[in-house]
């Protein structure tokens, strides 16, 4: 079983926390949505300082920034180092932005159930 929640499990919920509500409405899991609230808590955070905190395989921590950037939640800089090369670096969008990115979400969904129910039976 995936631990992607579905909309059934937040509907039936009267307390979900928010952790689980992000995950059901973008559509990811709980630990890409644990890694996005650690993020808000370490902005400018490289894979390897992530999967530290989070107690994480790096390689799992980079698949969960990879789907992360791809619904908008983090930014990605690249940050050259002296001896040569670059790291990337992480910032979580601010937490403002990202509940006006669930209302909105929310909001869609909510419209096009309601479109379901009206146009059933047509």
């Amino acid at each position: 079983m995936s631990d992607t929640p579905e909309m059934d499990e937040i509907i039936g919920d009267h307390d979900p926390d928010f952790k689980h509500v992000l995950s059901c409405v973008f559509g990811i899991q709980d630990h890409e949505s644990r890694t996005y609230l650690v993020l808000c808590d370490y902005p400018g955070s490289t894979v390897a300082e992530l999967a530290d905190v989070l107690d994480r395989d790096r390689s799992n921590v980079n698949r969960s920034l990879t789907t992360l950037l791809n619904k908008g939640l983090v930014e990605r800089e690249r940050r050259l180092l002296d001896p040569g090369g670059y790291v990337y670096q992480y910032t979580a969008v601010p937490l403002p932005e990202a509940k006006e990115m669930l209302h909105t979400a929310l909001d869609e969904w909510v419209d096009s159930v309601h479109n379901k129910i009206d146009a059933f039976g047509e």
